[in-house]
C-alpha cells in the first residue's frame, strides 16, 4: 500500500452556474451522472495502491456533490474507502432529509453548507438559488439525521453588501451554531460574466476588504470561535465538547501533505509530483471507460517549490511552522525585519526554531509572506 492519506472527489454537476464561479463544473447532464461515477470509481481503482490502509479524510467538492443523482451518489460513497473524516460539500436547497439519511447511511460525518449570505439582494447578486430559510431548514434536517460537524460557507465583499449587511450576515450564521465557519473574499476572476457585470462594484468592494476582514475575525472570535487559518473558524474551549473541529481535510493541504484527486480537473501532489487532470468531461469519461488513466497534465516539484509552497500554506496558520522545513525558501533579512515590526513570532522547541505570524501579522497576511520569501 501507499502512503497518501487524504483522498479528494471531483463532482462536477450543478444545477446552475454562479457568474463568479471557475471551477470545473457542468450544468444538469443529469444523463451522465450514472457514467461519470463509473468513471470516477475506475479513477480511483487505478489510483488506489498509492492511498495508506488508513485513510484520514475524504472529501467531496464540486460543483454540487448534492446535486448528484441521489442513487449514483449512494453508489460512490459505497465505494470510497473508509475514512475517519468524510466531508461533502452541500448546497442548502439540495438538502431533504432524505439526501440526509443518505449521507449518513454513507458514511459523511461532515457537511460543509454554502450558504454565502442571508441577505436576499446580495444572495440575487451571486445568483444563488438557495433563500435564507432555505439554509437554516438545511442546517436543521442535518441536525436531526444526527451530524454534529456542519460547517457554514460566508461570502464577503459582495456587490452592494456593506458593513451591516456582513454584520446580519455573522449573526444569523452564530446562531444556527455551526461547529465550522469558512469566510471568503468574493473572488472574481478577469473576464467572467461576474466582473463585466460588477466591474466598478468590485473595486469599490476591494478598497473595503481589510476592514471587513477585521469584522469577520473579531465578531468569530468573540463568538468562541478560534481563527486558526487565514479564512477558517472553528468551535473551540468548552463549546466545542472536547473534540478539534479544525477541517482535518483542508489542514491535509496547508501542511503541504500529499493527496489524490479524483475526477474532472482535479488535482494530485504525491512524491514530489503534482498531477492535473484535464477538465473536459466527455475526455475524462471516455479515458476511464477504456480502463485508462484520463488526460493530465504534469509537474515536478523541486525542492525550492516545495519550500515556498510549505512557508505559504503554513503561515495560513495559527500553529507554529518548524524553521528547518522552509529554509530554503525564508530570507533571514526579511524576517529580522519583520519580527521587529511585531508582524512574526519566532520561538524554539525540541525540534528547534519555529514561526508563526501574530495577530497583526495574519490580517497583512500575503503581504507578509511574500517579504519572507527568498
Amino acid at each position: 500500500m501507499g502512503h497518501v492519506r487524504h483522498l479528494y472527489v471531483h463532482l462536477p454537476f450543478c444545477a446552475h452556474r454562479c457568474g463568479y464561479c471557475d471551477f470545473v463544473t457542468v450544468v444538469g447532464r443529469g444523463e451522465q451522472h450514472g457514467s461519470y461515477v463509473d468513471a470516477l470509481l475506475g479513477e480511483l481503482d487505478l489510483e488506489r495502491a498509492v492511498l495508506a490502509d488508513t485513510v484520514e479524510t475524504v472529501f467531496l467538492g464540486g460543483g454540487t456533490p448534492t446535486f448528484t443523482d441521489a442513487a449514483e451518489l449512494a453508489r460512490l460513497l459505497d465505494q470510497l474507502p473508509a475514512a475517519e473524516e468524510l466531508t461533502v460539500e452541500a448546497n442548502p436547497e439540495t438538502v431533504t432529509p432524505e439526501l440526509a439519511r443518505l449521507l449518513r447511511s454513507g458514511g459523511v460525518n461532515r457537511v460543509s453548507l454554502g450558504a454565502q449570505s442571508f441577505q436576499p439582494h446580495l444572495l440575487h447578486v451571486l445568483e444563488r438559488r438557495a433563500t435564507p430559510d432555505e439554509v437554516r431548514r438545511a442546517v436543521a434536517i442535518l441536525r436531526d439525521a444526527g451530524f454534529d460537524n456542519v460547517s457554514l460557507d460566508l461570502v464577503y465583499g459582495i456587490p452592494g453588501q456593506s458593513p451591516a449587511d456582513l454584520d446580519r450576515d455573522l449573526a444569523e450564521a452564530l446562531a444556527l451554531e455551526p461547529e465550522h465557519l469558512s469566510c471568503y473574499e468574493l473572488e472574481a476572476k478577469p473576464g467572467t460574466r461576474f466582473t463585466h457585470a460588477h466591474g466598478d462594484e468590485l473595486e469599490r468592494q476591494a478598497e473595503a476588504m481589510e476592514g471587513y476582514f477585521e469584522q469577520v475575525v473579531d465578531t468569530l472570535t468573540d463568538g468562541g470561535y478560534r481563527w486558526y487559518e487565514t479564512a477558517n473558524f472553528c468551535l473551540a474551549g468548552s463549546r466545542a465538547r472536547g473534540r478539534d473541529l479544525r477541517a482535518r481535510h483542508n489542514l491535509g493541504y496547508w501542511r503541504a501533505s500529499d493527496y489524490l484527486g479524483i475526477g474532472v480537473g482535479a488535482v494530485s501532489t504525491i512524491s514530489g509530483e503534482r498531477r492535473r487532470n484535464a477538465p473536459g468531461l466527455a475526455r475524462y469519461v471516455a479515458a476511464l471507460a477504456a480502463g485508462a488513466r484520463p488526460p493530465s497534465e504534469l509537474e515536478a516539484i523541486d525542492h525550492e517549490t516545495s519550500g515556498r509552497e510549505k512557508l505559504m500554506l503554513g503561515l495560513r496558520l495559527d500553529e507554529p511552522l518548524a524553521i528547518a522545513d522552509v529554509a530554503s525558501a525564508l530570507d533571514r533579512s526579511a524576517l529580522s525585519r519583520l519580527i521587529s515590526r511585531g508582524l512574526v513570532d519566532v520561538s524554539t522547541n525540541g525540534r528547534g526554531e519555529e514561526i508563526r505570524l501574530t495577530r497583526r501579522g495574519r490580517f497583512l497576511g500575503g503581504g507578509v509572506t511574500a517579504e519572507l520569501m527568498a
